[in-house]
């Protein structure tokens, strides 16, 4: 899940989310209809499933992205700072998407800045500098004694 979103402007969410469904998994209109309305509900857009990302606010857009991603069942979601584009605002409509998709389970790996989200969700932090791994814990040991490793 990118940092810019990556939806296409000339296409309604739920067409951007049955997109991959239709060309990558061979799926009918109908069948890739049923899921991406499912994948959008996921991400409480399915009221919003006829609208271009031009009429979506930054959360909104990056939750599409998200549904898009869950359409294609992968076994892990990865994300690239997915709240730095967003206004402040916006920023807990998709952490709270995420927290949603990791109490059901989902394997995400997430480079976030975001130090009190990665805290609450987080099964490991690995914080790097430089290309270089400096620390690699469980979130309570890595708040206690983020020097240590």
């Amino acid at each position: 899940v990118f940092q810019n979103f990556a939806l296409y402007r000339h296409l309604s969410a739920l067409d951007n989310v049955k997109l991959g469904l239709r060309k990558l998994r061979g799926l009918s209109d109908a069948e890739a209809t049923q899921r991406a309305i499912y994948e959008l509900s996921r991400v409480e857009m399915q009221d919003h499933q006829d609208k271009y990302p031009a009429h979506l606010s930054g959360g909104q857009q990056q939750r599409v992205a998200i549904a898009r991603a869950l359409a294609m069942d992968p076994a892990v979601l990865f994300f690239d700072e997915p709240t730095s584009a967003l206004d402040p605002e916006m920023i807990n409509e998709v952490l709270d998407t995420m927290v949603s998709l990791a109490e059901d389970g989902m394997s995400m790996i997430c480079v976030t800045h975001e130090l009190a989200f990665a805290r609450k969700i987080a099964d490991r932090i690995i914080f790097m500098d430089k290309g270089q791994i400096i620390n690699d814990q469980p979130p309570e040991e890595f708040f206690k004694n983020p020097g240590s490793n």
